[in-house]
C-alpha cells in the first residue's frame, strides 16, 4: 500500500460548531498526516466547479446555498490508504445512521448537515485537491512518528 493523499472539506456546520479541531484532531491522532490546510468562503462558482456531477439535479441549489453559507476549511491528509481510512471515520452520510465512533455519528443529526466531505476515490482525490490547493501549497515531510504509525513495507 502506497502513502496516498486524500481532499477533505470541513464544512461550514463544523466550522459554525466549533468542530474543527476535535475533527482534525481525530485525523491526527489516526497517524494521517497534514499536508495542507486552508480557511476560505466557497463561491457559487467553486462550488459548482466542486459539485460538478450534481449542478443538474434537483438537490443541487439547496447544496450549493448551504456549502456557501460560511467559512470552510480545506485539508489534504496523507498516510497509507488515506482515502479509505478517511471515508470510514466519517461514517455514513446521514449522521443519524452513522455509527458510533465514526465523525457524523458522533457529531451528526442530518444528511445534509454532515459536517465533512471526504474524496470518494483517486480520481475525486485528484480532482478535488487541484480545485482548492495548487501543488506548491502541499507539503511531505517526515517525522519522527512516522516508524511508529506504519510499517516501512506498508508505504
Amino acid at each position: 500500500m502506497a502513502l496516498e493523499r486524500t481532499f477533505v472539506l470541513l464544512k461550514p456546520d463544523a466550522v459554525a460548531r466549533r468542530l474543527c479541531g476535535e475533527i482534525l484532531a481525530r485525523f491526527e491522532a489516526k497517524g494521517l498526516k497534514l499536508a495542507g490546510m486552508k480557511m476560505l468562503k466557497v463561491t457559487p462558482e467553486l462550488s459548482k466547479q466542486h459539485y460538478a456531477e450534481h449542478v443538474q439535479k434537483k438537490f443541487y441549489p439547496q447544496l450549493e446555498e448551504f456549502i456557501t453559507s460560511g467559512p470552510v476549511v480545506a485539508l489534504v491528509l496523507e498516510g497509507p490508504g488515506a482515502i479509505s481510512v478517511v471515508r470510514t471515520m466519517l461514517g455514513s452520510t446521514n449522521g443519524r445512521e452513522s455509527a458510533l465512533g465514526t465523525i457524523r455519528g458522533d457529531f451528526g443529526m442530518s444528511r445534509q448537515m454532515n459536517l465533512v466531505h471526504g474524496s470518494d476515490g483517486p480520481e475525486a482525490a485528484t480532482r478535488e485537491i487541484s480545485i482548492y490547493f495548487k501543488p506548491e501549497e502541499l507539503l511531505s515531510y517526515p517525522t519522527s512518528l512516522d516508524p511508529w504509525t506504519f510499517a516501512g513495507d506498508e508505504v
